[in-house]
């Protein structure tokens, strides 16, 4: 039986830790798109689940490559929205992690620290100029409170992304630390 569950992230790692454990109890995604999940029954535990930003698009060739690659090292490839990919692989076939050694783990939270950093700029601008626009529209004589409304909620989310980025930096530091004590 197919199931459909709508559920928004902003943290990918709870996001394959929610995949993880709706796995457990005997869903397997199946298909991902945007707020989307399309689950079908499937034995508690069968699957394990890895989340992957890449550098470009999906669509883009070097993307394509690498999706072939993590499939012919036996990952399924299940979704692909913007630069995000959703593996799979059987838990009777054991362990299942893309990054295994902690220069590669870096340059993935450094990608993912990019991505929130670049996300929060932009709703920093948006944010602020729908405010502005708000306080001082051209043309009218008074306030826009729907414009300084949604842009404060933007604003919101942009600080939301600004607490990823922040957290994000902090776990490539502690690698770089390890990876310092490791040579």
């Amino acid at each position: 039986m197919r199931s459909v569950i709508k559920k928004v992230y902003w943290n990918y790692e709870k996001e394959e830790n929610w995949l993880n454990e709706m796995s457990a109890k005997g869903f397997a995604l199946i298909d991902y798109c945007w707020i989307r999940y399309v689950f079908e029954d499937s034995a508690p535990g069968e699957y394990i689940y890895r989340i992957e930003l890449l550098e470009k698009h999906h669509a883009n060739p070097e993307s394509k490559r690498y999706i072939e690659f993590m499939q012919d090292s036996g990952a399924e490839h299940i979704a692909s929205y913007i630069k995000w990919v959703y593996f799979r692989k059987k838990a009777s076939e054991g362990a299942f992690d893309i990054y295994s050694d902690v220069e590669s783990r870096i340059k993935f939270y450094k990608r993912i620290h990019k991505f929130y950093f670049t996300l929060m700029f932009a709703e920093y601008a948006a944010g602020l100029m729908n405010v502005l626009y708000g306080l001082h529209p051209p043309y009218y004589d008074g306030i826009l409170f729907f414009n300084v409304f949604a842009g404060l909620f933007v604003v919101f989310i942009g600080f939301l992304f600004t607490y990823l980025a922040v957290k994000t930096r902090k776990k490539i530091t502690e690698l770089e630390k390890q990876k310092i004590i490791n040579e």
